[in-house]
């Protein structure tokens, strides 16, 4: 797991920050995306639902996705994930099934929101 530094935390958010703003200029939902090990970003990923017209093309998934394919694994332990809006049921269930260690995002989502808002996914101690 990545060692807790606000200083860190702060600018891995700014850069999935601007990973929104460039959903917001493709006409997508604005959500950036940020997977980090140890320091190194790992894959970015922001949303592109509307440009692929694929539903599961979120950017927490986008990210995952991306990482997966580099390292050649799903598993991708001690890593942190940086995420402009709360996840969804459907991204906190790929974060646990992937293994991410640690979840930062920079906004709660009353609507959809499955880290604490609607329902806490990512705490339940009886999935992975």
């Amino acid at each position: 797991m990545d060692v807790l530094d606000p200083t860190t935390d702060s600018q891995f958010m700014r850069m999935a920050l601007g990973l929104a703003h460039q959903a917001f200029h493709a006409e997508e939902v604005p959500v950036g995306a940020v997977l980090v090990q140890k320091g190194k970003i790992l894959a970015t990923g922001f949303n592109q639902r509307e440009s692929t017209q694929d539903p599961t093309a979120h950017a927490e998934l986008m990210a995952i996705r991306s990482a997966s394919m580099a390292l050649g694994s799903w598993r991708l332990t001690d890593t942190t994930l940086y995420v402009t809006l709360e996840p969804c049921a459907m991204c906190a269930g790929a974060i646990i099934q992937a293994r991410i260690s640690r979840v930062v995002f920079g906004t709660w989502d009353p609507k959809a929101g499955a880290c604490g808002s609607i329902c806490n996914l990512t705490a339940e101690t009886r999935f992975n």
